[in-house]
C-alpha cells in the first residue's frame, strides 16, 4: 500500500473539471432526459399490465413496442450517457492533466443519441430485434458502435498518457467499460442480426450479450465511480484496497458466465447452467471485495454518499440473488414471473443508477464551480426515487411471488392469475409514478445547476466541504 494522506485541506475545482465542462454536461443532460422519457414508457407499459385495453389502438405503443422503447432508452440512452460522463470525469482527475480529443466526445453524443432516436422509431413502427437488451433495429446498431468509441476517445487518451505510474480502480473500471461495449456489441450484432445463428445457439448467444452488457460494461461504469467518490466523501483510505485487483479480475473473467442461469430448463447443453452456478460462487469474492472496500461510505455525509449506500446494498443484493437464482430449484419458481422483472430492476435501478445518481452529484458542482441549484430538489429527488424503487421491488415480488405459486397450479388459467395479481400491479404503477416525480426533480435541478452561469462563481473552499482523500494504491 502506498502512502498516500487521509485528508487533504479540501476538495478543489481541477482544470479538468472547467476544460470538460461542456461535453460532460451535454451527456448527464442527454442521460437525465432520456431517464424521464423512459419513465413515461416505464408508467404506460405498466397501465397496460392490469389494463390491457390501455392505449391499444395506438400502433406504436403496444405493450410489445412500449416495453422495448422503455428497455432501450433506460439502456442506451440514461445509463450509457451518465455512465459516460462518470468515467471520462474520473479518467480525467485521475489522469492527471485535463481531457484531450473532447471534440469527439461531443460528436459522438450528438451521433449516438440521433441514432438512439432512430432505432427508437424503429422499434414503435415494429422493427425490433426481440432479443433482451439489443431490442434496436440492425442498421443503427454499427452507428451507435461507432459512436461509443469516439465518445470514449478523451477517456483513453487519458489513460494512455496518465502522468502516474500508479493506477486506481476507478480507472481500471472505467477503462474496462470503454473497451468492452464496443466488443461485445459487435459481438452480438454480428451472430444475431447480420449472420444469425439458429436454434439453441441464437438463444445462448443472447443471454450471453445481456449479461455482460450488465456485469462488463454497466456494473464497471457504476463501480468505477463508487471507487472515486467514495473515499472522496470519507476521507479515509479503503480498508482493503490491496484486494481491489483481484476483485476487479474476477469480474472480468466470470461475469459473463453467470448468465447461463436464465437458461435452466431450455433445451441447451447442461454444462452451461452448471457454469452459471461456479461462476456465481466465484464471484461473491468479487462482490465481498467491493463491500470491503466501499463500507466506509456508512460514515460519509451527504446527499452522494447517501446514494451510494443505497447503491452498493442493491449491488451486493444482486450478487446473492443471481447465485440463488443459478440453482435449478429456485429458478423454477422465478422464471417467466414478476421476480425476474425485479432482480432486473434491483440491478439496473437499485443498484447502478443510484451509483451513478451519487457520482453525478458529486461531479456536477465540480464541473459547474457552483453547487446544486436547488438542495431541496436535490434531497427531494433522494427521498422520492429511494422509495420508488422499494415501492416497485416490493410489489414486483409480490406479484411474482403469487404467479410462481399459481403458475404450479394447472386448474389455474392465466386470466385468473392476471386477476389475482391487479393489486401489485397498482403498487407498479405508484412506483412508476414516484420515480418519474424524482426524475423530472432531478432534471429541472440540473438544468437551473448548468444554465446558471451568468451569477457570481462560489469560491472552492465555501463550495465543497468534504475531504478529498485519494484512494489508496495496491502497486
Amino acid at each position: 500500500m502506498t502512502n498516500v494522506p487521509t485528508h487533504a485541506a479540501s476538495a478543489e475545482v481541477t482544470p479538468t473539471d472547467t476544460h470538460a465542462r461542456g461535453p460532460l454536461l451535454l451527456l448527464i443532460g442527454s442521460g437525465l432526459l432520456w431517464l424521464v422519457i423512459s419513465g413515461v414508457l416505464a408508467l404506460i407499459t405498466a397501465i397496460q399490465l392490469r389494463t390491457p385495453g390501455f392505449m391499444a389502438d395506438c400502433a406504436w405503443l403496444t405493450h410489445g413496442r412500449a416495453q422495448a422503447l422503455r428497455e432501450s432508452t433506460f439502456i442506451y440512452g440514461w445509463l450509457a450517457n451518465a455512465g459516460l460522463a462518470v468515467a471520462l470525469w474520473v479518467l480525467g482527475r485521475l489522469g492527471g492533466s485535463p481531457l484531450r480529443g473532447l471534440n469527439w466526445a461531443v460528436i459522438g453524443t450528438l451521433f449516438w443519441n440521433t441514432a438512439l432516436a432512430v432505432g427508437l422509431v424503429g422499434i414503435a413502427t415494429g422493427d425490433m430485434s426481440g432479443f433482451a437488451f439489443l431490442q434496436l433495429p440492425r442498421y443503427v446498431l454499427p452507428a451507435m458502435a461507432i459512436a461509443y468509441a469516439a465518445i470514449a476517445v478523451p477517456g483513453v487518451l487519458a489513460w494512455i498518457g496518465r502522468r502516474n505510474d500508479t493506477t486506481f480502480a476507478a480507472q481500471w473500471y472505467a477503462v474496462a467499460a470503454l473497451f468492452i461495449l464496443p466488443w461485445i456489441l459487435a459481438a452480438a450484432q454480428l451472430v444475431l442480426l447480420w449472420l444469425p445463428v439458429r436454434g439453441v445457439v441464437q438463444a445462448i448467444a443472447a443471454t450471453w450479450y445481456a449479461q455482460a452488457a450488465w456485469t462488463l460494461w454497466l456494473a464497471p461504469l457504476a463501480l468505477a465511480g463508487a471507487y472515486f467518490v467514495v473515499p472522496k466523501t470519507a476521507g479515509k483510505l479503503m480498508p482493503n484496497y490491496d484486494f481491489a485487483s483481484l476483485g476487479f479480475w474476477t469480474l472480468m473473467f466470470l461475469g459473463a458466465w453467470t448468465g447461463g442461469r436464465h437458461l435452466i430448463g431450455g433445451p441447451v447443453p447442461a454444462w452451461i447452467a452448471t457454469m452459471a452456478v461456479m461462476a456465481g460462487s466465484m464471484l461473491i469474492f468479487h462482490y465481498l471485495v467491493v463491500f470491503l472496500n466501499l463500507r466506509i461510505a456508512t460514515g460519509s455525509s451527504g446527499e452522494a454518499a447517501k446514494y451510494i449506500r443505497f447503491g452498493l446494498l442493491a449491488y451486493i443484493l444482486v450478487g446473492v440473488l443471481e447465485l440463488y437464482t443459478s440453482f435449478r430449484s429456485a429458478a423454477l419458481g422465478v422464471q417467466f414471473t414478476f421476480l425476474a422483472v425485479a432482480l432486473e430492476q434491483l440491478a439496473l435501478y437499485g443498484a447502478v443508477s443510484m451509483l451513478f445518481f451519487g457520482a453525478i452529484h458529486f461531479l456536477v458542482p465540480r464541473i459547474t464551480s457552483r453547487p446544486w441549484a436547488s438542495a431541496g430538489l436535490a434531497a427531494g429527488h433522494r427521498v422520492l426515487v429511494s422509495i420508488g424503487i422499494v415501492v416497485l421491488l416490493v410489489a414486483l415480488c409480490a406479484a411474482g411471488s403469487t404467479q410462481a405459486g399459481l403458475l404450479a397450479d394447472a386448474k389455474v388459467s392465466f386470466g385468473e392469475i392476471t386477476q389475482r395479481i391487479g393489486l401489485p400491479l397498482l403498487g407498479v404503477i405508484s412506483a412508476y409514478l414516484l420515480l418519474l416525480a424524482a426524475n423530472l426533480l432531478l432534471l429541472v435541478n440540473f438544468l437551473q445547476t448548468a444554465l446558471a452561469f451568468s451569477g457570481p462563481s462560489v469560491q472552492p473552499q465555501t463550495l465543497f466541504r468534504q475531504p478529498a482523500a485519494l484512494e489508496g494504491s495496491a502497486t
